[in-house]
């Protein structure tokens, strides 16, 4: 017995009887300390619990089971003597429960049980505290070492799995670390692909599968039956008595002023030529703003000048506006003109309604155009009820409309006028000018067809010969009027007009 050591009194234990002698008392790691925290877990340890220190003498055999600790536990230390034979069952230790020190007298034999703690219990201690060991008698291992197994024989050295769980003890312990996993791979940036051929693609709309002529061509059969049925409804409501009766009553001519005149004048004659001619062009280069995509040019009147008045900021429009706005001027000219001789010449009463006599009288005529049997008429003397209607609408009504909404998006309008502008919107000026357009188109349509198919010689003389005889005079003069109207067609390319809208304001490709 090393010197400084004092005899206690043996202190009995649950499973150890009576201690006969003082045991010596084993070396432990470090002087006496517990093996490192830092070192790695002893195989078949819970998870904190300090390793197992054996002893030399009577230590177990390799290949005995290891003792088992609970989380939180101090490691057993077992005394060099009576240590449990190679194959005795393991001590049990509850969470928190001070290590069991064996002593060397008193070991439990082979085979028998395992003497167990309860949590808090306080450490079985034998009866003497046992005396230091020497250094020669149980080596210390180094804390990389792996841990020794109960009984003092060092365990062969292996590193504890990582990644898979030990064998399942008899009583699971939650606080067992979990095995690691290995981290799931980034995933690779998603790349853009090619849709496949398996993959349903959008199908294209169904008016850019069929030919362009498609549609132009349902829609002249669809006006073609409607006209059809419309005639076949005409015929038979003329077939029928009240209607006959109606007819005679109204015969389609409105009571005529008693000063009205007789005939259409020579001025008369070239405001047809000259309405027909400015009339297609407008159309043509209202088309041409409304459809073309990229204009072939762009220009900016100047400033102060007739096309942008002072005060007004200089707007750039394409070439085809330019035109458009300068045929219109033209057109306005003429019309103010055609109205003032209208007024002077006593032509008025032509072509404005004078009696309530129009409206039945109207009807009739429609009803008759409508069946093909066609009014006994004299242009020269007096239009029916529905020419009539027709020339006053279009001469007071349709043509204002144009006006008023071609200057609202012309570059007379003042763009810095913004109560104006809130009042009287693009928006609606754009809404209301392409329907009046179309009427205009309209008009001019059936007006040329009713003369062409209403005695086309006679009504040309009246129209362009200003005379009421039947020969060829109106027909060649008409036909020299459609020349000039294609011809001006063809100089209205940008050709020809970028050097005369170059006098009126800047030219530009954008």
């Amino acid at each position: 017995m090393p010197t400084g050591s004092s005899p206690e009194e043996p202190t009995p234990t649950e499973d150890n009887g009576p201690a006969e002698e003082q045991p010596k008392p084993i070396k432990q790691r470090m002087a006496g300390q517990p093996a490192s925290p830092m070192s790695p877990p002893p195989a078949k340890q819970r998870m904190g619990a300090a390793p197992v220190v054996s002893g030399e003498s009577g230590a177990a055999p390799t290949g005995s089971a290891p003792a088992k600790q609970r989380m939180g536990a101090t490691s057993a230390v077992s005394g060099e003597l009576g240590a449990a034979p190679a194959g005795s069952a393991p001590g049990k230790q509850r969470m928190g429960a001070a290590p069991a020190v064996s002593g060397e007298p008193g070991a439990a034999p082979a085979g028998s049980a395992p003497g167990k703690q309860r949590m808090g219990a306080a450490l079985s201690a034998p009866s003497e505290a046992p005396t230091a060991a020497s250094e020669s008698e149980t080596p210390t291992l180094p804390p990389s070492q792996a841990p020794t197994r109960m009984g003092g024989t060092p365990a062969p050295r292996t590193e504890p799995p990582r990644t898979e769980p030990g064998p399942v003890s008899p009583q699971p312990s939650t606080a067992q670390a979990a095995p690691k996993t290995p981290a799931a791979p980034k995933p690779a940036a998603v790349q853009p692909t090619a849709p496949k051929a398996t993959q349903q693609q959008p199908r294209p709309p169904a008016s850019a599968a069929r030919p362009a002529w498609v549609r132009p061509a349902v829609v002249t059969v669809a006006l073609l039956v409607a006209a059809l049925v419309v005639v076949l409804l005409a015929r038979w409501l003329r077939s029928t008595p009240q209607v006959q009766d109606f007819l005679a009553t109204f015969p389609g001519h409105s009571s005529r002023p008693a000063a009205a005149p007789i005939g259409i004048p020579a001025w008369l004659g070239w405001q047809h030529f000259l309405n027909v001619f400015f009339m297609v062009l407008i159309v043509r280069t209202g088309l041409q703003v409304r459809l073309e995509k990229r204009p072939p040019g762009y220009w900016t009147p100047n400033r102060n000048s007739f096309f942008s008045p002072k005060g007004n900021t200089p707007k750039k429009v394409s070439l085809s506006h330019w035109l458009h706005q300068a045929l219109d001027l033209l057109w306005v000219l003429n019309g103010l003109i055609f109205i003032v001789l209208l007024v002077v010449t006593g032509q008025w009463q032509r072509t404005v309604p004078t009696n309530w006599d129009i409206v039945p009288n109207m009807l009739s005529t429609a009803l008759q155009y409508a069946s093909l049997d066609w009014p006994t008429e004299n242009g020269w003397v007096q239009y029916n009820a529905l020419q009539l209607v027709t020339y006053f609408l279009t001469v007071f009504i349709a043509a204002p409309l144009a006006i008023v909404s071609g200057f609202r998006m012309s570059t007379w309008w003042p763009t810095n006028a913004k109560r104006l502008n809130s009042i009287y919107p693009m928006e609606v000026a754009r809404a209301l000018h392409f329907p009046v357009m179309i009427y205009f188109v309209a008009f001019t349509v059936v007006h040329v067809a009713l003369v062409l198919f209403t005695g086309a010689l006679r009504n040309l003389n009246h129209m362009f010969a200003s005379k009421d005889e039947v020969d060829w005079w109106g027909l060649v003069i008409f036909l020299v009027s459609l020349l000039a109207i294609a011809g001006s067609w063809f100089l209205t390319q940008p050709l020809f007009t970028r050097p005369i809208a170059g006098m009126m304001g800047k030219v530009s490709n954008r």
